[in-house]
Parts: C-alpha cells; sequence; structure tokens
C-alpha cells in the first residue's frame, strides 16, 4: 500500500510538471519570440558602374528602391578605375564594366563570382562637336579628322585604360589616322569628362559612345565609328565576390526586368541579355 502511495504521488508530481511545461510552451511571451521576424538587412546595395551607364542607372536605380524599397548607392567611373578598387578590396555588390577586358581582369583575381556573369548592354561609338558646329565628316579610311580639328583638341577617355578610349584608339588606328590626331587628344579619366569638355566648348571634337552624346543637348554627333573598326562594345554585369548583400542579385536580376530594358533602349544601348 505504502509503495502504491509513493508511486500515486510520484505519478501526480510528473503530471504537474508536464503541465507547467505545457503552459510555459503556450505562453505568448515565447510564442512571440518564436514568431520574431528576422532582422532587416538595412545595408544599400553598391554598385561600381561604367561612368557612360549614369543616365540609364540612375533612372533604373529611382524604380528599383521604390518597387523594392532597397536603396542603391551607385559609383561612377571609368571601368579600370573600379575594376582596381574592387581588386583592392573596395566594399562592392554589383560591377557592371563597359568592355570584356576589366570584368576579365576581376575574374582572373577571383574578386567576382563566375555564375553570375553575364553580357548586359551593347553600345556605338561616335564622333562628337559643340551643337553649335556643323560638321560634315564621313568617317572611313583615312579621313582628315586632324585637319578638321585645326589648333583644338578631340575628347577622348584615357586611351591606355578607360574602354572608349581604347575603343577610340583602336579605331583611329584601323582607319590609318591614329599619328595624325594623337597630339590633338584631350584624354579625360573617363568618358562623361571627355563629353563635358565638347559640352563645355573646350574641345573641338570628342569620341563617346552614342548614349553619351544622346544624354547630353549641347552636343551633336557627326558620325558613327565603323564597328569593323574596334573590337565590339560589350558592357558585363556581375556580383562581386565579396558581397553579402542579400539584395545585391535582385538588382542584377531587375537590370533585365521590362522597366530597365525600356529605359536602357531610350538612352540608345543595345540589349544583350534578357
Amino acid at each position: 500500500m505504502q509503495r502504491m502511495n509513493r508511486n500515486k504521488r510520484r505519478g501526480l508530481v510528473m503530471l504537474a510538471l508536464a503541465s507547467i511545461f505545457a503552459g510555459l510552451v503556450s505562453s505568448p511571451l515565447l510564442a512571440q519570440k518564436k514568431a520574431a521576424p528576422p532582422v532587416e538587412d538595412k545595408r544599400p546595395v553598391v554598385v561600381f558602374a561604367a561612368a557612360s551607364l549614369k543616365t540609364a542607372m540612375d533612372a533604373i536605380a529611382a524604380v528599383f528602391e521604390q518597387e523594392a524599397g532597397k536603396d542603391l548607392s551607385i559609383t561612377y567611373a571609368s571601368s579600370a578605375v573600379l575594376a582596381k578598387q574592387i581588386e583592392q578590396g573596395a566594399p562592392a555588390d554589383i560591377f557592371i564594366s563597359a568592355d570584356l577586358p576589366w570584368m576579365e581582369y576581376l575574374e582572373k583575381a577571383k574578386q567576382i563570382k563566375p555564375l553570375t556573369r553575364r553580357n548586359l548592354v551593347g553600345n556605338k561609338l561616335v564622333l562628337i562637336e559643340p551643337l553649335e558646329y556643323t560638321t560634315k565628316l564621313d568617317i572611313k579610311q583615312g579621313f582628315d579628322l586632324a585637319g578638321e580639328t585645326g589648333d583644338g583638341k578631340i575628347a577622348v577617355c584615357t586611351i591606355a585604360s578607360c574602354p572608349a578610349g581604347v575603343y577610340a584608339k583602336e579605331s583611329l588606328e584601323n582607319l590609318g589616322i591614329f599619328a595624325a590626331v594623337e597630339p590633338k587628344l584631350a584624354q579625360a579619366e573617363n568618358v562623361r569628362a571627355a563629353l563635358a569638355l565638347v559640352s563645355r566648348g573646350e574641345a573641338r571634337f570628342g569620341i563617346v559612345y552614342a548614349t553619351d552624346a544622346k544624354a547630353d543637348p549641347k552636343v551633336r554627333v557627326v558620325g558613327a565609328f565603323p564597328e569593323s573598326t574596334h573590337k565590339p562594345i560589350v558592357y558585363p554585369v556581375a556580383l562581386v565576390a565579396g558581397s553579402t548583400n542579400p539584395a545585391a542579385p535582385k538588382v542584377v536580376s531587375f537590370l533585365s526586368s521590362q522597366v530597365a530594358t525600356k529605359i536602357l533602349l531610350a538612352q540608345g544601348f543595345v540589349i544583350l541579355s534578357k
């Protein structure tokens, strides 16, 4: 009988403990803790983009920020400068280059996520002048650009590293006139800086992308350089290897959305990926 009472008491104690535990599990406080949402990552997505993308990317960023509720922080410069900064540890999430070599440079250095890389848009190379001029030039083999320039300057971005400058030098060489125009080149740090020299009337001509000319009402296009005279102008995009921002892949995907495509086309870019 005593053993039975002892077992009965033990059973009652266990039942009481189980009841208390069940009450704790179902308590509002514990339920609230379990249902708490994850902490939101409020960091902006940092984009390093070629300077020639500024007009289009500013418009795309405004739409993305409104729709996604996520801020973008965009740095514009020469692709060469941006690639070097990423290599040195700059905290970027996305890189958009104005040519393939600088993207390949970072890929070889293991500074991008290769599986995220794709070709985004293409562009054209054009000769521009201040709006008040009406020069007629046929851009062909041996055309006299140096003679038309006179004592003035031809604005380009750095021909040794800036993509638009590299394309320009290649085209001028293939047209057989680089040696004649080289002394007249005014080299700027990026293509938008070269555009500004022409826009302000500080250079007689400029060699920029068609999209740059379209973005500035103070310049006019004299003519386009034959695409056969330079390598294809391709803008690749990729996630930077060190990126941990969960919103960065969404931005890369958004660049191929209908709204982004519409903006890029309106600016004069050629769409290369969907």
